[in-house]
């Protein structure tokens, strides 16, 4: 707990205003500029890459990122955010937690929580995520498979502890006789 400096008090006993902080920069004090500063600083862990950039090969991150160029090949943020920007073109197997389409994207997408197509976006490709948006506006052409990451292993192990069929008439006649046993 907080408590006045004796040294601060005057001696003759009659309380005095409370001293005040220092004035903060101009446009500092305002909540907006608090929250610009704080959305500046949570801007620094978002990768950009130009629109002049062209990458062709294997593209791998451990934070956001955000594409306006080219690249061809595979792209790999598991755990993390993707957005193509409106400029960008992508000829790429991509795999993120979560994909923004603005741009072009050609090739197969793999999100583990959402992609979302936006306005004037384009996905031709396949995409694999338990979550998906396509705005009004937005191009896709492929297939949409929504599987929940939870029901996946659940339905693979009861498939495995359910009992096989058993054997029909025309399977048994398949399989080859055993002669002079």
């Amino acid at each position: 707990m907080w408590k006045r400096d004796e040294a601060v008090r005057p001696a003759s006993g009659q309380p005095t205003a409370a001293p005040q902080p220092p004035a903060p920069p101009a446009g500092a004090g305002s909540p907006g500029a608090i929250r610009s500063e704080v959305s500046h600083h949570i801007e620094r862990d978002i990768v950009n890459i130009g629109k002049s950039v062209v990458i062709k090969g294997e593209l791998n991150g451990s934070e956001d990122l955000t594409i306006e160029g080219h690249v061809e090949g595979t792209i790999q943020l598991k755990d993390h955010v993707l957005t193509i920007g409106p400029n960008g073109k992508i000829k790429a197997q991509v795999f993120a937690k979560s994909v923004i389409v603005l741009g072009e994207v050609t090739g197969n997408v793999t999100a583990s929580d959402k992609v979302d197509i936006r306005d004037n976006g384009s996905v031709d490709g396949d995409i694999i995520s338990p979550r998906v948006a396509i705005a009004e506006g937005a191009h896709f052409r492929g297939s949409v498979d929504m599987q929940r990451k939870a029901a996946a292993p659940a339905q693979a192990s009861a498939k495995a502890s359910q009992p096989q069929p058993p054997v029909t008439a025309q399977a048994a006649a398949a399989q080859p006789q055993r002669v002079g046993a």
